[in-house]
């Protein structure tokens, strides 16, 4: 925790996505996923990662609404 604010590592990530490395690599180079790099360590920022999800959700669709 760093001003109220939690860091993930990338580790700390893939774990809680269910995800492996390399998808986290890859969201990283497109863009997806910010990230903050310092020396030698790459943290992401807990409520970034939330916000990404958020907007990025689509709902399942109901099999009853698209009854023939």
């Amino acid at each position: 925790m760093f001003e109220g604010e939690r860091y993930l590592t990338s580790k700390e990530l893939c774990s809680i996505l269910k995800i492996s490395r390399r998808t986290l690599q890859y969201y990283r180079d497109g863009g997806i996923f910010p990230f903050i790099q310092l020396p030698g360590k790459v943290l992401f920022r807990e409520s970034d990662i939330r916000k990404v999800l958020e907007d990025r959700f689509r709902s399942a669709y109901n099999i009853e609404d698209y009854s023939l």
